[in-house]
């Protein structure tokens, strides 16, 4: 059974509820608020520098970046830092993603660890989807917040993640071939999904 599974999932598409519980079924950590915090101790700066919300940031990766440490229903951020540079952040973004598959194990919401992980054969890699405007009403669900800012958060976090994965991986996220399974998450409740993942990891067998 493969222990290690990726999630990629657009905004409303409930990534930050479906991995928490992943990992609880499969008994396995959970990475998501963890990799801004591993990353702050390996570039030797605050955690609360790698939360903090920059209004201007001065570059186009940089404004991708808020992306990074982006929850469902939470505003994106950015590392500041006048030596930090969004290739720092992305290097040792990856070095926590690669050094947990190092331990077997692990549910990875985000991050582009799809595409970071593409060659693992031990990697289960899931994409959770929907429509937009069903993505939005199932965030405003989620996170108690009214249609308006549900729609601006969708269209801002949809094109800050394409934009990541295609400057700094020439990948495309919507890209069906990054992944071994694609749920429609708005059509299917979050328990199903997480069953769902859960059979597919007990069936795909790592080498």
């Amino acid at each position: 059974m493969r222990k290690l599974v990726t999630i990629s999932a657009s905004y409303g598409a409930g990534g930050n509820v479906v991995g928490p519980a992943l990992a609880e079924r499969l008994g396995v950590p959970f990475l998501d608020r963890a990799i801004p915090v591993k990353v702050a101790e390996q570039l030797q700066v605050e955690p609360e520098e790698v939360d903090a919300v920059e209004d201007d940031p001065p570059s186009l990766l940089e404004r991708l970046l808020r992306g990074f440490s982006a929850g469902d229903s939470v505003a994106p951020t950015w590392l500041p830092g006048i030596d930090l540079t969004p290739e720092d952040f992305r290097r040792e973004t990856e070095k926590v993603l690669l050094a947990q598959c190092q331990t077997g194990e692990g549910v990875m919401l985000g991050r582009a660890g799809a595409i970071v992980l593409r060659d693992d054969p031990r990697v289960l890699r899931v994409r959770l989807d929907g429509p937009r405007d069903a993505r939005v009403r199932q965030a405003m669900g989620f996170g108690g917040i009214d249609e308006a800012t549900a729609r601006r958060t969708a269209e801002h976090l949809d094109r800050t993640h394409v934009a990541y994965a295609r400057e700094l991986y020439g990948a495309d996220i919507r890209d069906f071939s990054l992944y071994d399974l694609m749920i429609d998450a708005t059509r299917i409740g979050i328990d199903a999904c997480v069953e769902l993942i859960y059979a597919a990891a007990a069936e795909t067998r790592g080498p």
